[in-house]
């Protein structure tokens, strides 16, 4: 590791700026991960669409069709690839608490930079606040890694941000992925935002939470590698722009990017997200393939209307 379990908040704040992906997994015709197409994929984004870190194992990489050694290998390639060119944050959430610990020291030992953890599906417990503590606490207590923390409905409730605030001061607790109504993550910047790095999924919030809350973490969603080619940088420009102080302009480019925006999303299925976002992935020239079962595939019809929607969205390729 780059750092002391005691340094992982300095180093975090140091080193992860600027806008970092969700990484998708491609897959081949028979389910396997597609690793050559997962290889060229990272060095797009890394090389072409000067994405500075990558979310790997996620839900948006369906950890949960992968069994852990799918995810170890997971962690092992997104390291290799981006060897000091990008940062990586490894998705170790499971449900079985020592899975979360051997993905962790995993990741840890491979040369990951740090690691993010799903709060908890809780059983029977409605007074939860020390328990979700305790959680994390174990955690540190197990990995010198920097832990990013991640709350969202798929729990089943929200950390609040007093409770996150409270997390933030276990020693190598350095971010959170904060997937909350923005009056909720407003009130974790004021209280714990010298502690730790608040962020949240929504691409179309960011600009506002760089200028507004002063945020220089983009953590993690899939818009900078779906909205995105190579000669069409909107999303890094206008994060440029406004890191620079340049609030109109950021904002005159964040907003030219709305046809793109409203293309991805108003063609999306709510039941098939990963399905949707590979396909997209597939009209830009990236690896895509199809979700792994029990995740449902995009209907010839759906795929029409996505290419439609995709080639009159006005993105550059």
């Amino acid at each position: 590791m780059r750092y002391k379990k005691s340094e992982a908040k300095e180093y975090s704040r140091e080193h992860m700026r600027g806008i970092w992906a969700a990484a998708l997994n491609p897959m081949t015709a028979d389910f396997q991960i597609d690793e050559a197409g997962l290889r060229r994929n990272l060095n797009h984004w890394i090389d072409d669409l000067k994405i500075q870190g990558v979310f790997i194992a996620g839900k948006q990489g369906e950890f949960f069709s992968m069994s852990v050694e799918e995810r170890k290998r997971n962690f092992e390639l997104a390291v290799e690839v981006c060897d000091d060119r990008a940062g990586t944050i490894m998705s170790c959430s499971d449900q079985n608490f020592d899975t979360v610990v051997e993905l962790a020291r995993h990741a840890q030992n491979v040369g990951a930079d740090y690691i993010v953890v799903h709060a908890p599906v809780l059983h029977f417990i409605h007074d939860r606040d020390d328990t979700i503590f305790n959680y994390y606490k174990e955690i540190c207590d197990r990995v010198d890694i920097g832990i990013a923390m991640w709350s969202h409905p798929d729990s089943g409730y929200l950390m609040s941000p007093e409770l996150c605030a409270r997390v933030a001061d276990l020693p190598n607790i350095m971010a959170i992925k904060y997937s909350v109504p923005r009056e909720m993550y407003t009130e974790l910047t004021r209280l714990a935002g010298d502690k730790i790095l608040v962020s949240t999924a929504s691409e179309d919030e960011w600009l506002d939470n760089i200028l507004e809350l002063g945020w220089q973490l983009y953590l993690c969603s899939s818009p900078p590698y779906l909205m995105q080619t190579k000669i069409d940088l909107r999303m890094h420009e206008y994060t440029q722009l406004a890191f620079a102080g340049e609030a109109e302009r950021a904002r005159a480019v964040r907003d030219s990017l709305e046809p793109v925006r409203q293309a991805l999303k108003g063609t999306r299925p709510g039941g098939k997200p990963q399905a949707h976002q590979k396909y997209w992935q597939e009209l830009l020239g990236q690896a895509g393939g199809p979700a792994r079962p029990p995740l449902l595939q995009l209907t010839d019809d759906e795929k029409t209307r996505t290419k439609a929607a995709f080639e009159s969205c006005g993105l550059s390729l």
